[in-house]
């Protein structure tokens, strides 16, 4: 790539945007796609060449998004990092998952519990918006955004919702209780919110209601009466004697719901898009971990949604190639919630004092999460697939007094050491965890604003971290608050 561009003279004048831009290469004449203005910045390497004219065959691309994902199987504490972001960025937008996710964020000397709520709700400059890839429970939403105004947050007009985003209704939770029943001892073991089933509902299209549905009344009674006979049928046959489902009262439910949500009920692609091409900081909010993606997780124990950083584009509507920093959020250990494989996890009483030293219980559903040592093969794993730039190490503090340490840095599976994480479940399961020892510490590290305020021994187990990663450390959390964190470098947007 060249900000040269060829002979500048040989076409015609053309000046772009006055924010970051970078250009990609068309195989067929395109024009500039929206209103340009004088003196954009290009790159050439790392250094920055201004442009005034630039060939109508170049498309200009403007870069101003950051992404925070989880690196591990969800709960990494990725709502502490993405608050930190948002003083830097105009619009937070969630873009996958329902309100089977949760972030604790402390804030204003007040702590939070979000679910379906972008974290940018707690930041007044900031617009929040839910895309078309998640999954909305309307009523759970309303309840959310309530607890929020009761708690002095002033909403106003700020958050932005799909049209394109899909319902959840009474008989997907129904529905998704009554199969985990079935399953038994082999329960996905999901938070029973209906998730899954809708997804599975978006997926089949016929049966599938959506946020702009919702918003019609006509439409969307026509299909609750449409729809509801046939689920009936299903639901009988899984659970003779389980819920009976009213049509009158769905109905009168969601529409009142439809009533105070209507106004929020947009094409946020649109918005995103022209927010994105005049300027606007975007920021994305992953919701789960890497490692519960459909496609590229430990599956069958996932979550429905591209939870990884491959989720961004689907979920959003904004292409890939606009984030420019992707950050990847992993606790100092491991945890995980439900069923499925977890080499280093710690089932004694380690693992119960890293428990409750960490207070692994779920923000949604008060699950005990599941404690290992940290599993650098599997971060290693969700870092490479999601293009991370950088990785926030949580909760080292957890760790402090436990001991000498241990990190995962390889497998062994039927014998054979791999540094790759298998697709299949079962070789996951049989794997052996390939530990480093790493010295532990005793000191109280949650006043650490430097990492050279660290001790010598939590240090180098941060480092460690980074090595078998293969990626730079940015941030290290030392403490629930927002000023318990160490800045290891510049954040995007600072």
């Amino acid at each position: 790539m060249s900000p040269a561009v060829q002979s500048p003279a040989s076409y015609p004048d053309v000046v772009t945007h006055d924010v970051p831009v970078f250009f990609c290469r068309f195989n067929f004449p395109g024009k500039l796609q929206s209103p340009p203005h004088k003196g954009t910045l290009a790159t050439r390497g790392a250094e920055p060449v201004r442009v005034t004219k630039v060939p109508c065959a170049l498309r200009v691309i403007i870069v101003p998004a950051t992404s925070v994902i989880g690196l591990q199987w969800g709960d990494e504490a990725k709502g502490k990092v993405v608050d930190i972001l948002t003083e830097n960025h105009d619009v937070v937008v969630r873009y996958q998952g329902g309100n089977n996710a949760g972030h604790t964020v402390k804030f204003g000397g007040n702590t939070y519990k979000l679910s379906l709520l972008p974290t940018g709700m707690l930041q007044s400059h900031v617009q929040s918006v839910i895309g078309p890839g998640v999954v909305i429970n309307p009523l759970a939403l309303l309840t959310e955004l309530d607890s929020l105004i009761a708690g002095g947050v002033d909403c106003g007009d700020r958050l932005m919702i799909s049209e394109r985003a899909h319902v959840i209704c009474p008989w997907h939770l129904l529905e998704e209780a009554a199969f985990e029943k079935q399953r038994g001892s082999k329960a996905i073991g999901t938070t029973m919110r209906g998730i899954g089933t809708c997804y599975r509902e978006k997926a089949g299209r016929f049966q599938a209601i959506r946020m702009g549905d919702l918003v019609n009344k006509d439409r969307f009674a026509n299909k609750v009466r449409e729809i509801v006979p046939l689920k009936q049928i299903v639901l009988n046959a899984l659970n003779p004697d389980g819920e009976q489902l009213n049509v009158g009262q769905i109905i009168e439910d969601y529409s009142a719901a439809a009533d105070r949500l209507r106004p929020m009920v947009a094409d946020t692609t649109a918005w995103l898009l022209n927010a994105q091409e005049t300027g606007k900081r975007l920021l994305f909010e992953g919701a789960q971990g890497s490692l519960l993606d459909i496609d590229h997780g430990t599956f069958p124990y996932v979550t429905s949604s591209n939870s990884s950083g491959c989720g961004i584009h689907s979920g959003s509507g904004i292409p890939e190639r606009s984030i420019g920093t992707m950050i990847g959020v992993a606790k100092a250990y491991t945890t995980r919630v439900g069923g499925g494989p977890f080499p280093t996890e710690l089932d004694n009483d380690l693992g119960e004092q890293i428990r409750i030293a960490g207070n692994e219980f779920g923000t949604v559903t008060g699950r005990p999460r599941r404690c290992g040592w940290f599993d650098a093969v599997a971060t290693r794993y969700s870092a490479r697939v999601s293009g991370v730039d950088s990785i926030a190490v949580a909760l080292l503090d957890v760790l402090s007094g436990i001991g000498n340490l241990q990190i995962c840095e390889a497998y062994e599976i039927d014998g054979k050491v791999t540094r790759d994480l298998p697709a299949c479940p079962d070789a996951l399961q049989i794997a052996k965890p390939v530990l480093r020892e790493v010295r532990g510490w005793t000191e109280d590290i949650t006043d650490a604003r430097n990492f050279d305020d660290l001790p010598s021994n939590a240090q180098q187990y941060v480092k460690t971290i980074s090595k078998l990663v293969e990626r730079p450390v940015a941030l290290v959390s030392v403490g629930p608050d927002r000023d318990q964190t160490i800045i290891t470098s510049p954040l995007p947007g600072s």
